[in-house]
């Protein structure tokens, strides 16, 4: 989804880069297991993909950007199977995955139904039993000012539990931190 200039430095910067790693992802999906399949949707300029190769199992990214999607395959080759695809619209057989993960790109996603309907794909491919999980930013003017511009539909964290039962996990659990929003959902067997 389209993102602005100054946007998509920040999210290529070495400063986010090291946010991400440092703190977010072990924040996110620390007590996730990510030793099978992993699917990460949205992965964008691979930040969060670096970090997921080098923890986990079998990783397949999907990203709705051509360009980035092309960009990613090249970097990861071999390592890192990378589709061209919509997370609402995945391109997999259901209960592929042991675990599926996002890192701050829901908010990327044009409305709340395309969101619910991204919620509901991670759970048709996710095995019972796995888990989908990760992180979004929270709203603030800082965010506000940096999305200028950009698609941007926040994801209320007082509404996200409710949104992935709705989704079909039966488990769905949520925290904040200063700017961001984590959450787990369990796919049961």
């Amino acid at each position: 989804m389209p993102m602005n200039r100054i946007h998509r430095k920040i999210c290529q910067s070495d400063e986010w880069a090291t946010r991400m790693r440092s703190s977010v992802l072990p924040w996110a999906v620390g007590d996730v297991p990510l030793d099978g399949d992993v699917l990460e949707l949205g992965p964008g300029y691979g930040i969060t993909t670096r970090w997921l190769a080098d923890h986990g199992g079998r990783l397949t990214a999907v990203e709705v950007d051509p360009k980035l999607a092309t960009d990613l395959r090249t970097r990861f080759h071999g390592e890192v199977d990378v589709r061209e695809g919509d997370g609402a619209a995945l391109p997999f057989a259901d209960e592929s995955f042991d675990a599926v993960v996002c890192f701050t790109m829901l908010h990327h996603v044009p409305s709340p139904e395309q969101q619910d309907q991204l919620f509901a794909e991670a759970r048709r491919v996710l095995r019972p039993g796995g888990v989908f999980a990760g992180s979004d930013s929270r709203l603030s003017l800082r965010f506000r000012i940096i999305h200028l511009g950009d698609t941007m539909v926040p994801v209320p964290p007082d509404t996200l539990p409710t949104r992935l039962r709705g989704a079909g996990f039966e488990e769905a659990n949520v925290g904040l931190d200063d700017r961001s929003i984590r959450f787990h959902a369990t796919r049961q067997p």
